[in-house]
C-alpha cells in the first residue's frame, strides 16, 4: 500500500504537482472505490491543478464544468438544438405533407405526427454540455466540477444522482447511464456550506496552504530559473504575509507568478523598492499593499490594523530590515 501511495506521488510529481500524503491517499482510494473526491480549501492551492495533473498522468481527457450562481441544467448536462430542429422541419416540410395527407381528422394528423417526434427528439438533436460528455464519451475521462459551492442549492441537489448512480434522466430519452464511469473531482473555496448529502457521496479532502519547505520546492519545480537564495526570500515573504490579517492571503499560484516576475525583472535579491514595486503580484486589495508596506518598512501601523502588535508581525519587520540592509 505504502509504495503504492508513493507511486501516487511520483506521478503527480512529474506533472510538477507535489503531493502530500493524504492527498496521494485520496486520490489512489477514489481510483479503486471509484468514488468522486470534494476537495476544499482556500483559492489558489491547488484544487483545481491536481485534477489536471490527474488527467494527464492517467492519460485520460478532462471535462470541466465551471460552477456559477444561475447554472441550470441546460448550461451542465444538456439541451435541444431547437434551431437545428426547426431547420429539419423546414426542409421535411413535404415529407411532413405526404404524412398527413390521408389524415381525415385533426386528431388523427396529431397521432401521427406524436408518433413521429422521437426523431426530432433524439441523440441527433442533443447538445452535450460538460456532464452529459463525461458520461457518454467513449473513453474514460476526468470530471472537474469547479468551485461547485458558487453555484446554487437546487444544481447541488441534482448532482446527487450522477455522484452517486453515474447516471442522469433525460425525459425526452429516459436513463443515461456512464459508458465507462468517469473520475469525479469537484473543488470547493468554503464560500458555503455544502450540503450533507452531496458530501457522503464523496471522498473528502482539504487542500490547506503549504508549509514553507513544501512550497519551496513547488517554487523551485515550477520556476527553476529563480535563484535559491531569492526563492528563499520568495517564501518566506509569502508565509509571513499569510500571517498578517489581510483580506485576501496570496495564494499558492500567486507565489509562482511573484517568482516568475522576478526572473522576468532579473531581480538577484528582494530589496525594499523590489518589494514595494511587485507586492501587487501577491496582493490584490490596496489595503493588503499598504499594511504590507508599512510592515515591510518598519513603520508604525495604522490604528484600525488589527495585530498591529503581533510578535510575528514584529519577526517579519526584523527580517525584512535585514534584506534591505
Amino acid at each position: 500500500m505504502a509504495n503504492e501511495i508513493g507511486g501516487v506521488k511520483d506521478a503527480l510529481r512529474t506533472q510538477q504537482y507535489i503531493a502530500t500524503d493524504e492527498i496521494a491517499t485520496v486520490m489512489f482510494l477514489a481510483e479503486r472505490l471509484g468514488k468522486p473526491v470534494l476537495a476544499e480549501g482556500p483559492a489558489g492551492v491547488g484544487k483545481t491543478e491536481l485534477a489536471k495533473a490527474w488527467a494527464k498522468i492517467s492519460g485520460r481527457p478532462l471535462i470541466r464544468l465551471q460552477c456559477y450562481e444561475g447554472l441550470d441544467e441546460s448550461k451542465a448536462l444538456y439541451e435541444w438544438e431547437y434551431a437545428k430542429q426547426m431547420l429539419y422541419t423546414q426542409l421535411l416540410r413535404d415529407k411532413l405533407s405526404q404524412l398527413l395527407s390521408d389524415a381525415e381528422t385533426l386528431s388523427a394528423a396529431a397521432d401521427r405526427l406524436a408518433n413521429e417526434e422521437d426523431v426530432f427528439f433524439s441523440e441527433r438533436f442533443l447538445l452535450a454540455r460538460p456532464l452529459l460528455k463525461a458520461l457518454t464519451s467513449d473513453e474514460p475521462v476526468v470530471l472537474l466540477i469547479d468551485e461547485i459551492d458558487r453555484a446554487d442549492a437546487e444544481f447541488e441537489a441534482f448532482l446527487l444522482e450522477i455522484l452517486s448512480d453515474f447516471q442522469v434522466s433525460v425525459p425526452e430519452l429516459g436513463t443515461i447511464s456512464a459508458k465507462h464511469q468517469p473520475v469525479v473531482l469537484l473543488t470547493s473555496n468554503n464560500t458555503r456550506e455544502l450540503s450533507e448529502a452531496l458530501k457522503r457521496r464523496c471522498l473528502y479532502l482539504f487542500i490547506d496552504y503549504p508549509n514553507q519547505e513544501t512550497e519551496m520546492n513547488i517554487v523551485q519545480m515550477r520556476v527553476p530559473q529563480l535563484k535559491a537564495k531569492l526563492a528563499a526570500q520568495v517564501v518566506e515573504v509569502v508565509q509571513s504575509l499569510r500571517s498578517m490579517d489581510l483580506k485576501k492571503n496570496p495564494s499558492v499560484s500567486e507565489t509562482i507568478d511573484w517568482a516568475r516576475a522576478l526572473v522576468m525583472l532579473n531581480a538577484d535579491s528582494l530589496d525594499k523598492q523590489t518589494l514595494e514595486n511587485t507586492l501587487t503580484v501577491l496582493l490584490k486589495h490596496e489595503s493588503d499593499v499598504q499594511k504590507a508596506k508599512r510592515l515591510l518598512t518598519g513603520g508604525k501601523p495604522h490604528p484600525l490594523d488589527r495585530g498591529g502588535n503581533d510578535p510575528r508581525q514584529r519577526g517579519n519587520q526584523r527580517r525584512w530590515g535585514e534584506w534591505n540592509n
